[in-house]
């Protein structure tokens, strides 16, 4: 049969993206992908390390970078992303500037990481302020308070899970639990951290919401590397991504709603109002840090959550 009649396939343009060895969102990723770009991903090297400081310096080693950027080059994408938010984050903005210069410079193409991404998608929005979730333990939260902080930006509330492995299993309910809880203050917009969090779907109802822009680790990461190529992130109702958007609910109001709807969220502590440990909804049971005294969530007559 002649098929000549087809005509195709229609030309690609191809963005690289290096993603850690336990990234599990790889489906959520292509969601802000628009039809004529493909995705080229590669992972790092297994390590037997659990989701913590270690983890983040291991998987953005230099030479890790560039050798996983040599192996995306078989496919000559134009741009190469690193989509790990504390793998970025980790050596402050020295480092995650370091990190976008050896994948440059082994690839021969722009390079860019989640926390660069963020920075500019702060900057896009005019977010000087922001609230701030995370699935992490609190070593790692902090650690990203730091690179905010030499970003120039403020963190006014956080809400963190305490989370060493399985992020990807977090439901919805809780991200969306754990931000009604991170917005006490007066923040210009919040961010959800981790690549491996999922978020599609939650941005628009937590911007319409908490009336802020709501941007997430895999958001900005695709928004920049699509950006970079001359091509925009797909993203309905997202107010980095959408015009309308951006001058609908989400750009009126930094007020956070009156009363919380779900959960009892986390439980605070000390003057300052600074969660202790927060949700940990099944199936993704959080793994805390001994030596810094976590225990994960302590909910009012509730034993715990179950062990897994």
């Amino acid at each position: 049969m002649d098929v000549s009649f087809l005509g195709g396939p229609q030309p690609q343009r191809g963005v690289g993206v290096v993603a850690p060895f336990d990234f599990a969102l790889d489906r959520e990723l292509w969601r802000w992908v628009p039809d004529d770009v493909s995705l080229h991903l590669t992972r790092t090297p297994f390590v037997p390390v659990e989701v913590s400081l270690d983890l983040a310096r291991l998987v953005s080693e230099h030479e890790t970078l560039r050798e996983a950027v040599q192996a995306l080059c078989a496919v000559a994408p134009e741009v190469v992303a690193y989509a790990c938010t504390s793998g970025s984050f980790v050596g402050g903005v020295a480092g995650e500037r370091g990190m976008c210069a050896a994948m440059e410079q082994s690839g021969e193409m722009p390079a860019l990481t989640t926390s660069g991404a963020l920075l500019a998608a702060l900057h896009e929005i005019g977010a000087h302020r922001i609230a701030l979730v995370t699935p992490y333990t609190r070593s790692v939260t902090s650690s990203l308070e730091d690179y905010l902080a030499e970003g120039g930006v403020t963190v006014t509330g956080r809400a963190y899970l305490g989370l060493t492995r399985h992020i990807w299993k977090v439901p919805y309910r809780d991200v969306v639990d754990m931000a009604r809880q991170a917005v006490i203050g007066s923040a210009d917009a919040l961010f959800i951290s981790c690549t491996n969090l999922p978020t599609y779907d939650v941005i628009p109802q937590l911007e319409a919401e908490l009336r802020m822009p709501v941007l997430s680790a895999n958001q900005v990461t695709m928004w920049a590397a699509l950006q970079r190529i001359g091509e925009q992130a797909v993203g309905p109702y997202q107010a980095l991504l959408d015009p309308v958007a951006r001058r609908g609910p989400a750009a009126l109001s930094s007020s956070p709603p009156s009363e919380p709807v779900l959960g009892p969220g986390p439980q605070f502590s000390g003057e300052r109002g600074e969660p202790e440990a927060a949700f940990a909804g099944p199936p993704a049971a959080p793994e805390a840090e001994a030596a810094e005294g976590l225990e994960g969530p302590q909910f009012p007559d509730d034993p715990g959550p179950t062990p897994p």
